[in-house]
């Protein structure tokens, strides 16, 4: 039997997978940081950008997924976040509209800002994208500064949190700041470097990959060892520090504590997300050595890529599972939202886990798709002869 239990930890599940899928598909991002680092001459900077716009529109929908499914299952988060915090999440979705812009008028007849400005655009894109995502998810470990008033959920109390009128509010913030307090954490930071320095490193490995071109191959080769590097520095001192950090813990009545090493204990309980663990930064880094060590390798984002999913999901999962407060609150402890205290409905759940069913068609249709359009390699003359180009 579907329980109501299994159905909060199934759709947090979900949530988590579309999580590691945007990070993922931020290799556009990565790679657009480097068109005029990776990109020497203007035809290289061209089939990067074409490269990149044949898939831009893939991590603009996860983005959109990822929020919607959020608000229908989690729908306090959303509202706590996405309301309270609104000035990070209005950042990001600014950075993505530059990005939509720069691809759609970049070229057009009559641009009065010239082509580079719009490069530019996908520029401050690659780089504010993947970073204030990674400081925004940083803080499902380090919290976040709200308050929820549990009893105007039902509308039994007047809301103290509530405006001047009096109108019953369930969460607002704790500060004038509306989220960007959180970049006052100096380990939210450093998950933002590590996502960005991940984003570029799926970048150089898709162009790798894309392009049938030997100057960005061996160009990118080099500067992939930095890259990585880098990357790897990023994420292993956040790992270390979420892994020795007190986390939320949350008891049988629902009441939140302060455990030592919870997120270790989560990671030892969970022998399945452990694995999922390893296995995703195996691939991560297989994919990103055997492409530096081998001359005639390209294929490195598909192992790269397929761990970033594995990986990004098995971390999102302990910040949820085993009894942990996925959103504690800085501000008051038993503020924080829980997979238990905060989702939606058993009705809304179980009718969206129908729906859900058809997640499997949809990947499918977007492999071949993919595959489709990624069936012969970009090159200079594919350039010359395309009629929609950017």
């Amino acid at each position: 039997m579907i329980t109501y239990t299994f159905l909060q930890h199934y759709w947090c599940f979900l949530v988590c997978l579309l999580a590691g899928l945007l990070v993922f598909l931020m290799f556009v991002q990565g790679a657009n940081s480097l068109i005029f680092s990776l990109g020497r001459t203007e035809d290289e900077r061209q089939l990067i950008i074409n490269s990149t716009g044949r898939k831009w529109e893939y991590t603009f929908t996860t983005l959109v997924t990822f929020g919607g499914a959020f608000f229908a299952s989690f729908p306090l988060f959303y509202s706590t976040s996405f309301g309270g915090a609104y000035w990070v999440w209005m950042l990001i979705l600014a950075s993505f509209v530059l990005q939509a812009v720069a691809y759609e008028y970049q070229s057009k007849p009559g641009n009065t800002l010239g082509r580079d400005t719009y490069r530019w655009f996908l520029v401050i894109n690659g780089f504010f994208g993947p970073f204030l995502v990674g400081a925004a998810v940083a803080t499902f470990y380090t919290g976040a500064a709200f308050l929820v008033s549990k009893g105007a959920i039902g509308g039994v109390e007047a809301a103290s949190l509530g405006d001047a009128g009096g109108g019953l509010v369930i969460s607002r913030w704790a500060n004038a700041w509306h989220g960007l307090d959180a970049l006052a954490n100096p380990w939210n930071w450093v998950l933002g470097f590590a996502v960005f320095f991940l984003a570029r490193t799926l970048g150089i490995l898709y162009v790798m990959n894309n392009v049938e071109e030997d100057n960005l191959r061996s160009r990118g080769s080099v500067r992939l060892i930095g890259t990585a590097g880098l990357f790897v520095l990023f994420f292993l001192a956040f790992l270390f520090h979420v892994l020795t950090k007190e986390g939320f813990a949350v008891a049988a009545d629902g009441t939140v504590s302060m455990e030592p090493y919870k997120y270790l204990h989560n990671l030892l309980d969970m022998w399945y997300v452990a694995a999922a663990f390893v296995l995703g930064v195996v691939l991560v880094l297989y994919g990103i050595i055997r492409t530096i060590i081998s001359k005639t390798y390209v294929g490195g984002i598909w192992p790269a890529g397929i761990g970033t999913v594995l990986t990004v999901t098995a971390l999102l999962l302990l910040a949820a599972w085993n009894g942990t407060a996925y959103y504690p609150s800085t501000a008051d402890l038993q503020s924080s939202l829980t997979l238990q205290n905060s989702c939606s409905s058993e009705f809304t759940l179980r009718t969206m886990a129908w729906v859900s069913l058809i997640i499997p068609f949809v990947l499918a249709y977007i492999f071949f798709a993919w595959r489709a359009i990624d069936k012969k390699k970009l090159t200079k003359e594919e350039l010359t002869t395309d009629d929609h180009k950017y």
